[in-house]
């Protein structure tokens, strides 16, 4: 008489009821306002602008010069930046000038720190 091998059936997958409640909650989370700034370093422009930015406080006038965007193209894209909390500007004389903010250094650097090595080639 033959016989069947018999397959061996995996034990199945459980998850802790507590795991499971922080899960649904994670999922239920209000993300918008991550979604949004992600959505707004989408644009490689606007991270072209972070990096000039942290590299030294600039006008429009300069970023006008080394980019060939137009000025109104710049201005939009800095509002952006500004509203998102990672740029600010200030008055000097005649010039407005954009500077990054603590937050805009700092996830700037976390950018080049942790994306840029781990995703070399990658994409």
């Amino acid at each position: 008489m033959k016989t069947e091998p018999t397959r061996e059936h995996p034990d199945p997958y459980f998850l802790p009821d507590e795991v499971t409640l922080k899960v649904h909650e994670a999922m239920q989370e209000d993300v918008g306002s991550l979604v949004s700034l992600f959505k707004i370093l989408s644009d490689p422009v606007r991270i072209h602008i972070l990096k000039a930015l942290w590299v030294s406080d600039l006008c429009v006038c300069v970023l006008v010069e080394i980019t060939d965007y137009k000025h109104s193209a710049l201005s939009y894209h800095l509002k952006l930046l500004k509203d998102a909390s990672l740029v600010e500007s200030k008055r000097e004389r005649n010039f407005q000038m954009y500077c990054l903010t603590d937050f805009g250094e700092s996830l700037l650097r976390t950018m080049e720190s942790s994306f840029s090595e781990n995703l070399q080639g990658k994409l």
